[in-house]
């Protein structure tokens, strides 16, 4: 029998942001804006329609996020096989991974919780045990994830948060700016190559959406001299939202929606369909596993696994509020 699905919503400011103990998913995030509440990311109004659904759909996603390429990495001299569940790749943790998994929910007051999940060992293929532990605060608008992982040996964890933004229904409407001027070279599939390309599209800002070829599925490297306290990327919507994001990853997964099913059961004026969110996922290098001048996601008992994410989304100042 599946564990029961659990909802906490989180209020501050006038936000509210609902969570579900179904992959930690945020099912639904309201701002206020010109005297009304307005939802700023897709998801599904019946927390149980979220068992079905395969899109990742504001889940946290590993115990690796991204494609692994051919399911399968080398660890300590040992060919390591995983669940394939994107062809012959791994994505996002394979079936199994923590966006499909149930945790453990517990409410800290009205604006704070934790999620908590041990992954058992072989999960997705991947060796050892690991005790999950999310703390979501949120604070004057700003939702922040404090995400730790403890291993009971050696294993791979590289965390992303997957919301579909989507501040207005058009991705057009939307200008997205990255403190980025590179990103990794992927092949056909999808997966990374281990080169490293120049581009600084959005360094100055562009719409997420201007022609159909510039649709997105990139992995792109912030500034590894980047001052922590200044975002790393800032998205602003023509009716007078701002999405603010700080990380202490390396980089993060743009990704503009192409692939996600048309459908019933989303939110009034964000339904779901293809572009009708854009997801930012930081996260660990991709493939990382099999590049081996990337940096290493390996994590131990003595070197466990952190990753701090905050996410603020308001009117703008001046704007509609």
């Amino acid at each position: 029998m599946s564990a029961s699905i659990h909802r906490v919503v989180l209020e501050d400011s006038g936000v509210q942001v609902a969570v579900l103990s179904l992959g930690g998913a945020v099912q639904d995030w309201r701002v206020p804006l010109a005297g009304a509440s307005v939802p700023v990311v897709l998801g599904l109004q019946d927390p149980e329609a979220y068992r079905q659904h395969r899109a990742f759909l504001g889940a946290l996603v590993g115990r690796v996020a991204n494609r692994i390429g051919g399911a399968a990495y080398v660890q300590g001299g040992r060919r390591v096989m995983l669940a394939a569940n994107d062809g012959r790749h791994q994505l996002h943790g394979g079936e199994d991974g923590l966006w499909a998994v149930p945790f453990d929910i517990e409410r800290n007051g009205p604006s704070a919780l934790r999620l908590q999940h041990v992954s058992p060992p072989g999960a997705g293929g991947f060796p050892g045990r690991v005790a999950f532990t999310i703390d979501m605060t949120l604070r004057a608008g700003r939702l922040t994830w404090d995400m730790r992982a403890t291993p009971d040996e050696e294993t791979p964890i590289s965390l992303a948060q997957h919301n579909y933004y989507a501040l207005t229904p058009a991705l057009a409407d939307q200008t997205l700016r990255l403190d980025s001027t590179q990103r990794l070279a992927r092949d056909a599939e999808g997966i990374m190559t281990g080169a490293v390309l120049d581009d600084a599209q959005f360094q100055a800002g562009r719409a997420l959406l201007t022609n159909p070829a510039s649709l997105l599925d990139d992995f792109f490297l912030f500034d590894p001299t980047r001052d922590p306290a200044r975002p790393v990327a800032e998205v602003t919507a023509t009716n007078g939202l701002r999405l603010r994001m700080w990380s202490d990853q390396p980089g993060a997964q743009v990704y503009t929606g192409q692939w996600l099913p048309q459908g019933p059961g989303g939110h009034p004026d964000r339904p779901l369909g293809r572009c009708a969110g854009f997801c930012i996922e930081p996260s660990g290098l991709p493939n990382a596993l099999n590049i081996g001048h990337f940096p290493s996601i390996l994590c131990s008992p003595d070197r466990p696994y952190r990753q701090v994410l905050s996410v603020e989304i308001a009117a703008t100042p001046g704007g509609a509020d």
